[in-house]
């Protein structure tokens, strides 16, 4: 049993710890913060985080310097920042992606919930269902009825096993209880080309990168993914509309800092990124990539994130997917 003398010292550490970690906070940041992105450059979260987080550095008067470090599927950066200082200067740039790490592969060297301190999101983006217009499906309802009366032959891309693309196309084939064949590729841009040319039936993608393809006639946007519609594709009906509510999915992209990072400087970045959303301009520019804005406190964005997590894991279960490493 503690004595009254040793409690009282050990609330004096710690009340001593939460003032260091108050100070730090306000002084922070004084140098440059790196921002990791675990993919490729030039994907539509890159994109996003670039006009956010230029905003927040006018703010803060720091600059960030966005790194891609692809590999493993996303692991390798997210890797990096799970074991970097928890001091401020190192932060994740978090996406839908990333939440299917835990049923890809089977020994992680960090835990996707517990090893980070997740910070701000920055909003979603619709993911839109395209197929080449050889197809002559005019809207998901077309697909869908020549997917049943055709058991079995119809295949869809995604931009890899586990991305956010195969788990939106996996919720509407379940939602619509269809048969499609999972063709994963190395990236999105050979998925789209594949769909493009007809070779593939069809993909779910994010609107931006979609959507010069839609207006030319390349690709038929057949449904978005959200609970409402896009506002870059307003003629286009949403899978709820369509009959198949349990078929929405969100892409999504934020940030977030190692797990002990302090407190006060996690809440200090959600500070500033919610005012970086709505400082004239960025919305604008921000909807030009289909991106809807929605600041949330670190509470509930933390909330936000456990739970799509274990979404994605049951949804995994139920597609029987499994690690490969």
């Amino acid at each position: 049993m503690l004595s009254f003398r040793t409690t009282r010292a050990a609330m004096a550490g710690a009340l001593l710890l939460a003032g260091a970690a108050a100070a730090s906070a306000q002084s922070w940041p004084t140098r440059n913060i790196q921002a990791i992105s675990p993919f490729s450059a030039g994907n539509a979260n890159d994109i996003v985080a670039r006009i956010v987080l230029d905003q927040v550095s006018k703010q803060i008067g720091q600059t960030f310097v966005l790194e891609n470090r692809p590999g493993g599927g996303g692991v390798i950066g997210v890797t990096q920042v799970a074991k970097a200082e928890p001091d401020g200067y190192t932060m994740l740039l978090l996406s839908s992606t990333l939440a299917s790490h835990p049923v890809l592969h089977k020994a992680l060297s960090y835990d996707p919930v517990k090893d980070f301190a997740v910070t701000a999101l920055f909003g979603f983006q619709p993911s839109v269902l395209v197929a080449s217009p050889s197809k002559g499906w005019k809207d998901i309802k077309d697909l869908v009825a020549h997917a049943r009366a055709n058991p079995g032959k119809l295949n869809y891309a995604s931009a890899g096993v586990g991305s956010a693309s195969q788990m939106a196309a996996e919720r509407l084939r379940l939602a619509a209880k269809i048969q499609a064949q999972h063709i994963p590729f190395r990236g999105p841009v050979e998925a789209f080309t594949e769909v493009m040319a007809g070779r593939v039936d069809y993909y779910y993608l994010p609107i931006s990168p979609a959507l010069p393809n839609i207006k030319s006639g390349k690709v038929v946007a057949l449904a978005v993914s959200t609970p409402e519609r896009a506002k870059l594709l307003p003629d286009v009906p949403t899978v709820r509309e369509a009959g198949f509510p349990t078929a929405e999915y969100l892409f999504w992209g934020g940030v977030a800092f190692p797990a002990k990072t302090p407190r006060p400087i996690v809440e200090k970045m959600n500070a500033e990124i919610a005012k970086a959303l709505a400082a004239p301009g960025i919305a604008e520019r921000l909807a030009t990539f289909g991106v809807v804005p929605k600041p949330m406190s670190v509470a509930e964005f933390d909330k936000f994130y456990r739970d799509y997590v274990a979404e994605t894991v049951k949804l995994a279960k139920d597609i029987n997917l499994t690690p490969a490493n």
